[in-house]
C-alpha cells in the first residue's frame, strides 16, 4: 500500500471503530508494539481496538481489499512473538480487548460463552458465580485473554486431568480474512455434521481468522482439594508417584508439578512472600493437588495415605501439606513464580517441551549430561507439569558469566536440545507456547513434508492473499 493510500485507510478504519477505536500515536501504541519477552520490537499503520465481532470483521473486509496485513493480539503475554507486527510499519495491529463481555453462562448446559477479549481470570470468575468451574489456569490468567488462549491452544497446570483449550471448546465465532463471519457458537456435545472447521482456527495463532468469541464447556464446581509439596529423589520418583497417586484418587489429580532446587532457589531469593515449604534442601520436588466436586471425598486423607506408602518405598523424601487456603496460595505462587524469577536473574535459554511421561526422566538425564557438558556458563531449571509430558528446559545464565556469550549459544543448545526431544523421544518442541515468529524454522524442520504442504494449502484458502499475521507458523 502506497504512503497516499495510507491516510485513506486510516479513515475508512476510523469510520468502522468510532471514536477511540484506532489509535495512531506513537505513544498510544507503543505498548502493544513490544512482546512479553522483549524479544520482537515492531511497528504498526496503527491499532484498531474493535468492540464487537461485526467490526472486526469490517476491519478485515477493508484490510483484505487494500492487501494490508493484520495482527491480532490479545493479552500479549505470548512467548514467540506470535502477536507482535514486524518491524516494516505496514501492519495493523488488531487489539481483541474491547471485546470483553461474558455472552451467557448456562449452567444446566454447563456451558459458558465469552468473547476473545476477556481476561481468563473473569471467565474463571462468572463460571464460580454460576456455581461451575472453569479448569484453564496459566500463570498469566489476571492479563491473558481467552481468544489468545484458543489462538495457542493453551495448556496450563490441569491439562492432565482437563486437557487442552481444544478440549474445552464447543464452538467458535471468528471473523475471516475477507470479513465474512463465521458464527457456530454451538454448546452442543455432538454435532457430526461434516468436518469440523472449529478446531482449524484453535491453535493457528489467528493465521486462519480472528477468534472473536467461544462457547466453551464447564465442569461440578471443586469443592475439595488436598495439595501438597513433595520432595523427591528424582524425576524417575516423580513419575512413579505420579501413577500411584492417579490409582489411588480414582483420577483426581488435577495437577503435577516437577521442579528442581534451582527453581525453588532463584524464587525464593527474587520473589516476595515467596518461601520455601520444606525445613531442607532437596535435589526435585513435585507440587500435586487432589480435587473434587464431592464434599464426601477426603482428599487429605488419600493425599497423605498415599505419600505414606511412597516414602516407605523410597520415592518420597518429605512432604508438606497444605493446611488451608493460604498455605495452598503460598505453594502455587512458589511454582507460577518460577518464570518472573528466571527473568530477574539473569538471561535464559527457553525450550517448551513435550515429552511422553514415561520418559521424561530419562529425557531429563540425557539432556542434562548434554547441557553439563557443553554450556559451562548455563544452569539447568527444568520445570513444568509433568502430568502431560510438558517440560520447561530453560537454561538460565550462571552467576559471573558473560550475558552475551551465554546467548550467543541458544542456537546450539536449541538444535541439540530439539533433536533430542523429536527424534530421540518422539516428543515435540512446542508443547503450549505456540510457534509465533520464534519457531517457524523449527516447524519446517520437525513438520512432515506432507504437514506442511497440508497446512500451506490450509492457509492458502483461508487467507489466499496472505493478510492474516503473515510470517507467523508458516513462513
Amino acid at each position: 500500500m502506497s504512503a497516499t493510500a495510507e491516510p485513506a485507510l486510516l479513515d475508512r478504519l476510523e469510520s468502522i471503530l468510532g471514536v477511540g477505536g484506532l489509535l495512531t500515536a506513537a505513544t498510544d501504541m507503543a505498548p502493544f508494539l513490544t512482546d512479553q519477552r522483549g524479544l520482537y520490537h515492531g511497528n504498526a499503520i496503527a491499532v484498531a481496538l474493535p468492540d464487537t465481532a461485526a467490526r472486526v470483521a469490517a476491519v478485515l473486509a477493508v484490510c483484505n481489499a487494500e492487501r494490508v496485513a493484520v495482527i491480532p493480539q490479545g493479552g500479549n503475554t505470548g512467548y514467540c512473538g506470535g502477536a507482535t507486527p514486524d518491524e516494516s510499519g505496514g501492519q495493523l495491529l488488531v487489539s481483541l480487548k474491547r471485546l470483553n463481555r461474558i455472552r451467557a453462562v448456562d449452567a444446566l448446559n454447563y456451558s459458558l460463552t465469552a468473547e476473545a477479549g476477556c481476561i481468563l481470570t473473569d471467565v474463571q470468575r462468572a463460571a464460580e458465580e454460576a456455581n461451575r468451574f472453569f479448569p484453564l489456569s496459566l500463570g498469566s490468567q489476571g492479563t491473558c485473554q481467552i481468544g489468545g488462549n484458543l489462538a495457542t491452544n493453551a495448556g496450563g497446570v490441569h491439562v492432565l486431568r482437563y486437557g487442552m483449550m481444544r478440549d474445552l471448546v464447543l464452538g467458535l465465532e471468528v471473523a475471516l480474512a475477507d470479513g465474512r463471519l463465521l458464527g457456530t457458537l454451538t454448546t452442543l456435545r455432538k454435532d457430526n455434521t461434516g468436518y469440523d472447521i472449529k478446531s482449524l482456527f484453535l491453535g493457528a495463532e489467528g493465521t486462519l481468522g480472528i477468534i472473536t468469541a467461544a462457547s466453551m464447556k464447564l465442569f461440578p464446581r471443586m469443592v475439595g482439594a488436598a495439595t501438597a509439596f513433595v520432595a523427591v529423589p528424582d524425576p524417575h520418583a516423580a513419575v512413579q508417584l505420579l501413577a500411584r497417586l492417579r490409582e489411588a484418587s480414582g483420577e483426581c489429580v488435577s495437577s503435577f508439578e516437577l521442579m528442581p532446587r534451582l527453581a525453588v532457589e532463584l524464587t525464593v531469593r527474587h520473589i516476595p512472600a515467596v518461601r520455601d515449604p520444606l525445613d531442607a534442601a532437596h535435589a526435585w520436588y513435585v507440587l500435586c493437588e487432589l480435587t473434587s466436586a464431592r464434599a464426601a471425598d477426603d482428599l487429605d486423607t488419600t493425599l497423605i495415605e498415599c505419600l505414606e506408602q511412597a516414602r516407605g518405598t523410597g520415592l518420597v523424601v518429605d512432604a508438606a501439606i497444605a493446611r488451608n487456603a493460604s498455605e495452598r496460595a503460598s505453594m502455587w505462587k512458589l511454582r507460577e513464580s518460577i518464570p518472573e524469577a528466571q527473568r530477574r536473574d539473569g538471561a535464559s535459554l527457553k525450550h517448551d517441551v513435550s515429552i511422553p511421561v514415561a520418559a521424561i526422566a530419562q529425557f531429563i538425564e540425557r539432556a542434562g549430561a548434554w547441557v553439563r557438558a557443553n554450556v559451562p556458563d548455563g544452569r539447568l531449571v527444568a520445570y513444568g507439569h509433568v502430568g502431560d509430558g510438558n517440560l520447561h528446559f530453560n537454561l538460565n545464565q550462571a552467576p559471573g558469566a558473560d550475558r552475551a556469550t551465554f546467548l550467543a549459544r541458544g542456537e546450539a543448545v536449541k538444535r541439540a536440545i530439539h533433536d533430542l526431544v523429536v527424534r530421540e523421544f518422539d516428543g515435540s518442541f512446542s508443547a503450549e507456547h505456540g510457534i509465533g515468529r520464534l519457531k517457524v524454522g523449527e516447524l519446517e524442520r520437525y513438520a512432515q513434508p506432507v504437514e506442511l504442504e497440508l497446512m500451506r494449502a490450509i492457509k492458502r484458502v483461508f487467507d489466499p492473499h496472505g493478510i492474516l499475521n503473515p510470517g507467523k507458523v508458516l513462513r
